[in-house]
């Protein structure tokens, strides 16, 4: 039975979804200028040896602590700039009645959310320069290792540590669905630890799910924005997709991908620091004021390989799909799930191949629903029978 969009679906964005999407990306665009600005002005004017000094001078003569206070300067300097931006997008998803966070909240969560990024740079910052200081022609290999161990703790630590900081979860109540995703993932050879409720909307209505963490912290969380929504079918069809993932090995291959990068990004790092030593910029390797010129190197990597990198999400995501398609009885669910999410959470059906080039870690919306139709017309050709959808 082939199975294709219902014709009273949109083919194509509506101007709200549009709007909303170009102004998060001048959004994004914006911070990220703001962000490499005051990395740049740190440096050429020396207000990084400044805020060193300053460090220094309140540090009781302990590196490790002077280089903390002057992460803790740089990362409030830092928030203190993108505010404005921060609240604009907070203002955003509320214009567009996507967020139910009240400001309260949202300040609550802006605040945990800087002291959590504060103490996991901090662990990154201190062990990078104790490896400079005792190794200072191989730190960058030592620290790329510690890296990717703590990289990986996170992985299997944020469901159960760090999720907690930011939503509520409580057990799937809905027995049935349960045994249903539960056996789902058998089928998919991985065993999940829990199916959990994600009470999202205390603060959004979009709608999401995911499969998380590694090994015995792997667990299936559902937004109630999903399960109040979307049918058990539709559920399934997104879970399926998530499943694909681990059944591709994706996980395993993104650590990989992430491991060269991290590789390159630490080598690279060792060599801009030894240029600036060498050109008289810094005294020498371990002087922590050098932060923002590797906090610069990094972010020049990540937008080069940015593309690539999203071309490569975007493969892993069809071969997701295509996983979902073979797990469930019919595609019909994936396609009214995909308009149902691109509605919910005024995603872009058909953004320009440009957009989705630069920005988009998935496929998008209206290929993905095509894919799921051609998949079901060479397997079961037949006539057309319509998807409902939202």
């Amino acid at each position: 039975m082939t199975v294709v969009a219902n014709p009273a679906a949109p083919d194509g964005d509506s101007p709200q979804a549009r709007r909303y999407n170009r102004v998060r990306r001048w959004l994004g665009a914006s911070d990220f200028v703001v962000s490499l600005v005051f990395l740049v002005l740190l440096l050429v004017t020396g207000w990084t040896e400044w805020l060193r000094d300053l460090a220094l001078r309140h540090s009781f003569q302990s590196y490790a602590l002077a280089t903390f206070i002057y992460l803790f300067l740089v990362l409030l300097i830092g928030k203190a700039l993108g505010l404005g931006l921060d609240y604009y997008g907070f203002r955003l998803e509320r214009k567009f009645q996507l967020s139910t966070q009240r400001v309260r909240s949202w300040i609550w969560d802006e605040a945990k959310g800087f002291l959590l990024g504060l103490g996991l740079a901090g662990v990154l910052v201190e062990l990078v320069y104790s490896m400079i200081r005792q190794w200072p022609q191989h730190w960058w290999i030592i620290a790329w290792a510690l890296f990717m161990g703590l990289f990986i703790v996170m992985a299997q630590l944020a469901p159960v540590v760090l999720f907690p900081i930011f939503y509520k979860f409580e057990p799937l109540e809905d027995e049935d669905l349960r045994r249903r995703l539960v056996v789902l993932s058998e089928h998919a050879g991985t065993r999940v630890r829990g199916v959990y409720r994600w009470k999202l909307s205390e603060k959004s209505r979009k709608a999401n799910a995911a499969l998380t963490g590694l090994g015995g912290t792997r667990r299936i969380i559902l937004a109630d924005t999903l399960l109040d929504n979307f049918t058990p079918d539709e559920i399934e069809a997104v879970l399926a997709h998530e499943l694909g993932h681990h059944v591709r090995r994706h996980i395993l291959k993104s650590i990989f991908v992430q491991a060269g990068i991290a590789l390159l990004g630490f080598w690279m790092a060792n060599l801009v620091l030894h240029y600036a030593v060498d050109h008289h910029m810094f005294d020498e390797l371990s002087d922590f004021a050098n932060l923002p010129l590797l906090a610069l190197t990094a972010t020049v990597i990540s937008l080069l390989l940015m593309p690539a990198l999203n071309a490569y999400s975007r493969y892993n995501e069809r071969q997701a799909d295509r996983y979902a398609f073979e797990s469930i009885a019919t595609v019909e669910p994936f396609v009214s799930s995909m308009n149902k999410l691109a509605g919910q959470n005024l995603a872009e059906r058909t953004p320009a191949k440009w957009i989705e080039v630069l920005f988009h870690s998935h496929p998008a919306i209206s290929k993905r629903i095509a894919a799921a139709e051609a998949w079901s017309r060479s397997q079961n050709p037949g006539p057309p029978v319509h998807a409902q959808t939202l």
